[in-house]
Parts: structure tokens; C-alpha cells; sequence
């Protein structure tokens, strides 16, 4: 198993055209990032999303966090991983998900299984997938929160990548895994000494999770109260979940997550106004860490 570089860079991609990724792509490889990861939604298709960024760097890996395992069968997703990595030298990371029950029984109109069982049978599927083409390495994590998911990740697979938390669960999910798999933390920051201001990003940003109950169960589970996760959110809460301040509180809180046992922390830059744009004097801050 390869070995992960320390920072990526994690971006909602949708909103972003032609020229925009490509401009993001050739900017995250020249700050010297590792990886490149974006998720799957309402928007671009995974793997047509990934090729393309891809086929725009040269050295940069690029990640799905994640693809949805409900938006296409197993043969397809261990196909797509298959000819990306023989077609861009190894370079594409397969971060797969169950997603959450609204985006896959409101958004695509399918049954929502059981998260651990289910993934567990997919895994199995890709596994029997005889492919004609080169089987490359896999490069393949898990969309993990739950210690049976997280599990699941290091048994079957490189490893986990987690979505809002913290480097308590770091740590939590470290133990689970053991010393010799994948860690790959998400980690929001915006670049602003204003605390009122930070906060106002995040509640925008948040207000999307906070019904989710896959979200909520795993925030109570970290200490967070019931007041912390309703309405717009604590102070606290969103302190916990957007790193912000100057450029040494950003990197203290990175670093936070490197001390509790993450090999790779992958940066969303929040912009301090509130704009879908990327926030490069944010990446620029603590490229290098």
C-alpha cells in the first residue's frame, strides 16, 4: 500500500466550470498538496469529474469523498477505479460511501439498506469483479464515522476517510484502525481573526448536516449536546467544526489532528465572506505543514 502525503485539499466541485477546475487542480498540485478530493451530490458524475481533473495535473492525486455506492453497481465503481488508475498512473483514490438516507431515497428514489451491511456486500461484489483491463493497486477508502463502519474501513479496505470531526475522533478512529491503515480527516477552516464572522460561515455551511442523523448521532457521541446540534448551532459546535483564526490557529488545529493519529487531513477552505469560491490565501497558509 502506497503511502498518503500529510495534506489534501477537499472542495464541492458543482459549482465550479470548466476553467475553474482546472484552475483548481494545477493550483492545488503547485502548492504542493497531495491530493485533490470532492464529493458526490446533486452535480458532476464521479468518475467523469475525477478523469477530468486528472487528465489537468500531473502529480496530483485526486479522491471521490466519496462515491455514493447507490448511484451505480459495484462492477461499474471497480471498473471506474480500475481504468482511471491504468489510464493515470495509480493517481486516482476510490472513497466510497453509503451516503445519507435523503440523497438516496428523496434524491435517487432507492431503499435505504443498512450502512454496514450493505457496504460489507458491495466490497464483496468489487472483490469477485473480474476486469480485462490491468488490475491496479487499489486505492480504495471507506466514508467512515461509526466504529462498525471504521471497522469495516481497515479490514476491507486502505483505510478510512471521516467528514466533520474531530481529533477526538481522530483518535477514537485511529484505535479502531490500527497503526497501519489510511486516516484521511476532513478538516473546514476559514482564514479570519473575526470569531462572529467564522461563525456565521459556518452555520451556512452546516446547515445542510444538521438534520442528517449520521452527522448528529456521531456529534453526540463526541460530547456535544442536543443544544449544541439544533437550530443553527452552538458557539462551540461551530468552533469545533470550522477551524478559524489566523494562520497559526489553522495549522495548530491541522496539526491537532496529525498528533491524534491522522496520516492525511484534507483542508476545506471556507471563504471568510461567505462565497462558494476557494480561498487560496487560506491554502496558501498552510501548504507545507
Amino acid at each position: 500500500m502506497k503511502k498518503i502525503g500529510r495534506l489534501g485539499v477537499w472542495v464541492a466541485a458543482d459549482v465550479l466550470g470548466k476553467s475553474e477546475i482546472v484552475e483548481l487542480a494545477q493550483g492545488v498540485e503547485r502548492l504542493g498538496f497531495d491530493t485533490l478530493w470532492y464529493p458526490e451530490a446533486i452535480g458532476y458524475e464521479t468518475f467523469c469529474y475525477g478523469g477530468f481533473a486528472l487528465a489537468n495535473s500531473n502529480r496530483l492525486r485526486v479522491a471521490s469523498g466519496i462515491a455514493n455506492i447507490y448511484a451505480r453497481d459495484a462492477v461499474a465503481s471497480i471498473a471506474g477505479h480500475d481504468s482511471l488508475n491504468n489510464l493515470y498512473d495509480g493517481r486516482f483514490i476510490l472513497g466510497l460511501g453509503v451516503s445519507h438516507l435523503p440523497m438516496v431515497q428523496g434524491f435517487r428514489g432507492h431503499d435505504y439498506g443498512r450502512p454496514v451491511p450493505t457496504m460489507r456486500a458491495y466490497l464483496d461484489a468489487m472483490e469477485r469483479t473480474e476486469l480485462i483491463i490491468n488490475k491496479p493497486e487499489r486505492n480504495i477508502v471507506l466514508a467512515a464515522l461509526g466504529p462498525k463502519m471504521t471497522a469495516l474501513a481497515g479490514e476491507r479496505t486502505n483505510g478510512a476517510h471521516s467528514y466533520l470531526v474531530t481529533p477526538e475522533h481522530t483518535a477514537r478512529a485511529r484505535a479502531i484502525l490500527g497503526p497501519n491503515k489510511w486516516l484521511c480527516v476532513e478538516q473546514k477552516v476559514c482564514l479570519t481573526t473575526n470569531a462572529a464572522q467564522a461563525r456565521e460561515v459556518a452555520a451556512q455551511v452546516l446547515a445542510l448536516y444538521l438534520p442528517w442523523p449520521n452527522y448528529s448521532n456521531n456529534w453526540l457521541s463526541l460530547g456535544f449536546t442536543k443544544d449544541d446540534v439544533a437550530g443553527r448551532g452552538s458557539d462551540r459546535f461551530l468552533d469545533a467544526m470550522v477551524a478559524s483564526g489566523n494562520a497559526a490557529a489553522i495549522r495548530a488545529r491541522l496539526q491537532a489532528h496529525f498528533d491524534a493519529g491522522a496520516d492525511h487531513v484534507c483542508v476545506q477552505p471556507l471563504t471568510p465572506d461567505g462565497s462558494r469560491g476557494v480561498d487560496w490565501k487560506a491554502l496558501e497558509a498552510v501548504a507545507g505543514l
